[in-house]
C-alpha cells in the first residue's frame, strides 16, 4: 500500500450482542484530506443490518475500513478450526469458515450467531456462560487455560495487549460473539469488498481490515491498561498524538465512540506503513485461515 492509497478510512466499533439495535456499534470516519474525524450518524443506534448496507451500498470509494471483531479462529495451533470433526464441519480457510457460519445461522435474527454455539458439532469448542468450558475450548496446544489464540493474538500479548480467545463467549472481554456475527457481515459482503488479508488486494477500491482498539489508544500515547478513554479532553490528547485535529467535542463520551474515532484517525495515520501490510510472521497459510490483525508488524 502506498501513500494516496485511500481516501477515506472508517473505524467501526461492533457488537455481538443479542437483539437488533445496539448501543456497541459507532462508525467514524477521516478524510484523507484532513480535518478531525467525525462519527457517522452519531444519532443512530445502529443494527448490524443497517452496517451491512452501509458498508455494501453507502461507503465512500477507496475506503480503508477497520473492523473491531475477530476475521478468523485459532486454526495454525491445532491444525484447523474444529480439529476431530469431519472435513465438512471444519472449513479449511477463513472464507469457508465465514459460510459455515452463515448457513448454521441463516435463521438467527438480525444476523446473530448464537445457533451456531449451540451446535452440538461446534459447542464443544467455546467456553460459554456460566463458565462451561467445552472439551475442546483449551486444545492440546493452548496456553495457561486462556483458550485457543491466532498467531496474530499471541503477537498483540508481545506488544503489551491482553488479547481474548475468539472462542471465548463470557466476561467483559468476550470476543467470541462479536466475531462470530462479523463473520455473517463478511460473508455477505463477498464480492464487495475485499477483506485483508484473506483476499488479494488490488491497487484501488476499498478494503477491510480487523483492528483491536487498544492498538491504535496506544499508538496515540495511551497504555493497554488505559485504552479506554472517557471524555473528549482524553480523546483529543490521543488525536493529538496520531496527528489529528481534535475532536469538536467537549464532555463525556462513550467508549464505543471514543473508540471508533481514535481508529478512522489512527487508520489515516499509519495505513501508508509498509510493515503493517507485511507482518512478520503472517505466512500465506496463515493469512488465509485465521486472518491478522491490522497494526499487529
Amino acid at each position: 500500500m502506498t501513500q494516496g492509497r485511500f481516501r477515506h478510512f472508517i473505524g467501526v466499533d461492533w457488537s455481538g450482542a443479542a437483539g437488533e439495535r445496539h448501543r456497541g456499534i459507532a462508525v467514524a470516519q477521516a478524510d484523507a484530506a484532513g480535518g478531525p474525524p467525525s462519527l457517522v450518524l452519531p444519532d443512530r443506534r445502529w443494527s448490524r443490518a443497517e452496517l451491512l448496507d452501509y458498508l455494501r451500498a453507502d461507503l465512500p470509494p477507496d475506503t480503508l475500513v477497520g473492523l473491531d471483531l475477530g476475521i478468523g479462529l485459532p486454526f495454525v495451533d491445532c491444525g484447523g478450526f474444529f480439529p476431530g470433526l469431519p472435513p465438512a464441519d471444519s472449513p479449511r480457510d477463513a472464507r469457508s469458515l465465514w459460510q459455515k457460519v452463515a448457513e448454521v445461522c441463516a435463521g438467527d435474527p438480525h444476523l446473530g450467531a448464537m445457533s451456531f454455539v449451540d451446535d452440538a458439532r461446534f459447542n464443544a469448542y467455546f467456553r460459554r456462560h456460566g463458565q462451561r468450558e467445552g472439551s475442546e475450548f483449551r486444545c492440546d496446544n493452548a496456553r495457561h487455560g486462556m483458550g485457543r489464540f491466532r498467531v496474530t493474538e499471541l503477537r498483540q500479548a508481545e506488544m503489551g495487549c491482553k488479547p481474548t480467545s475468539n472462542f471465548n463467549l463470557v466476561g467483559a472481554s468476550q470476543v467470541g460473539k462479536s466475531s462470530l456475527t462479523g463473520m455473517r457481515v463478511l460473508h455477505e459482503l463477498g464480492g464487495h469488498i475485499p477483506v485483508w488479508p484473506v483476499d488479494e488486494i488490488g491497487s484501488q477500491g476499498s478494503v477491510i481490515v480487523e483492528i483491536y482498539t487498544a492498538i491504535a489508544a496506544m499508538a496515540g500515547g495511551r497504555t493497554a491498561g488505559r485504552s479506554k478513554v472517557k471524555n473528549a479532553a482524553e480523546l483529543d490528547e490521543v488525536l493529538a498524538g496520531l496527528g489529528s485535529p481534535g475532536s469538536g467535542m467537549t464532555g463525556a463520551i462513550d467508549d464505543h465512540s471514543a473508540d471508533a474515532l481514535m481508529v478512522a484517525a489512527w487508520l489515516r495515520d499509519r495505513s501508508a506503513d509498509p510493515a503493517l501490510w507485511a507482518p512478520a510472521d503472517m505466512t500465506n497459510h496463515i493469512a488465509r485461515t485465521e486472518g491478522w490483525t491490522f497494526g499487529v508488524a
